[in-house]
């Protein structure tokens, strides 16, 4: 870390201790509840601060096709380190969120249009319930996409997400979400979700470049809400004492998008500046929870107008949009002693005419152990990545979770 980051997080972290002597209330708390959680004298604020860190070990082999496994690879990393701050601003029904990311990992990207600097900048979003069970977002936060990605990374069942999320996903975007929920009677949850967004991912400050992304999604959930927010939380870890599931599908659009996965991947570039297409990104998700065990589904497809970026004289550039489809199913049971045991199966395969990958399918199997629930765990997984016509490859992961 450099002494401009030094300097920085020295800074706000006394500014941050400054306020203790205008509180009304600085709440004691309990590991995994924040560092801390402070309210306003006058009671018109509120804050509660928040640290996560994953350390991660990694293991590859390669399969020469004679049964060898060849060509080890290994590393240690800091995964994520994340600092969040969240709470409310002069009313609770105006509430904000902050996540900064401080590792490698998750300040890498920068590029002319991030202003050449880190991608400090996770989440920053207002959300203000304006009316009944209505919510206005603004600001810079996840778009309402497939369920595993909205998933906090220090939720998951297993180390990391799936092969679908890194090929399908939409990420984060800057604009607007309005949210809305009701009840068809009997406990049956609606949620409907809408943003309008700036289309080509996070931190971005140079103009728009493209048009627009669009995205809508419907959630149903039959049997009403799952414990604890439990619908974006992987694994059964607060043993649903009923049957819950959720059902939701998205769809996307990016207008004249100029990258290669929609929002995300890399910039088209062509002799007229940007290889401009419609990108539309449809997902179909689930998530079942009871009694400690728990299955997620999704599937993704992905497709675009003019897939082939081209020149002004209709000769490729040699860049191409990321289209095809993705299933991704993940199961697991947590018994009494907090141990879990999990299996997911994912299957990819983009057009080959024009992309030219062949399909790739992963085996993964995973074991938890839930010390402090997802605040404090170790999680350690072995997958197999079969490529058609391509060399497999064996990977084992061991990764530790705190969250303060």
């Amino acid at each position: 870390m450099d002494i401009k980051k030094l300097a920085l997080l020295g800074s706000f972290f006394l500014f941050v201790c400054t306020q203790f002597s205008y509180t009304q209330e600085i709440s004691p708390t309990k590991f995994g509840n924040g560092l801390l959680n402070m309210v306003g004298r006058d009671s018109t604020w509120s804050m509660k601060m928040g640290l996560r860190i994953q350390l991660l070990s990694n293991f590859s082999w390669t399969d020469d096709a004679k049964n060898n496994l060849v060509d080890p690879e290994q590393n240690f990393l800091v995964r994520r380190a994340r600092l969040k701050f969240n709470g409310f601003a002069y009313s609770p029904k105006l509430k904000y969120k902050i996540e900064l990311g401080l590792s490698n990992r998750d300040i890498s990207g920068s590029s002319e249009f991030t202003g050449n600097t880190p991608r400090y900048i996770l989440d920053a979003v207002v959300m203000w319930n304006f009316y009944q069970n209505f919510e206005l977002w603004f600001g810079q936060t996840k778009l309402p996409g497939n369920i595993e990605r909205v998933i906090s990374s220090g939720n998951l069942q297993q180390v990391d997400r799936s092969l679908l999320n890194s090929n399908f996903n939409i990420d984060r975007d800057m604009g607007f979400q309005l949210r809305h929920h009701f009840y068809l009677g009997n406990g049956f949850l609606v949620r409907e979700k809408f943003a309008l967004s700036q289309g080509e991912g996070r931190n971005v400050t140079e103009g728009n470049l493209g048009g627009h992304q669009y995205t809508t999604r419907l959630e149903l959930l039959p049997f009403g809400k799952f414990t604890k927010k439990g619908d974006y939380k992987a694994g059964d870890l607060d043993r649903e004492e009923t049957p819950k599931l959720m059902f939701g599908v998205t769809y996307d659009l990016n207008n004249n998008a100029v990258k290669t996965r929609s929002n995300m991947g890399k910039y088209m570039f062509n002799d007229t500046g940007f290889h401009k297409t419609n990108i539309s990104t449809f997902f179909m998700d689930l998530m079942f929870k009871y009694n400690g065990f728990s299955f997620m589904g999704e599937y993704a497809y992905r497709d675009a107008d003019n897939p082939i970026a081209v020149h002004s004289d209709n000769t490729e550039t040699g860049a191409v949009v990321q289209v095809g489809n993705g299933l991704n199913l993940q199961s697991g049971y947590l018994f009494k002693n907090n141990w879990e045991v999990s299996a997911r199966y994912t299957h990819i395969k983009l057009d080959h005419d024009i992309t030219g990958k062949n399909p790739e399918t992963q085996y993964t199997a995973g074991l938890s152990k839930y010390i402090v629930g997802h605040k404090l765990k170790v999680q350690t997984d072995l997958s197999y990545l079969n490529k058609v016509e391509g060399f497999d490859t064996l990977i084992y992961r061991l990764q530790v979770d705190v969250h303060f």
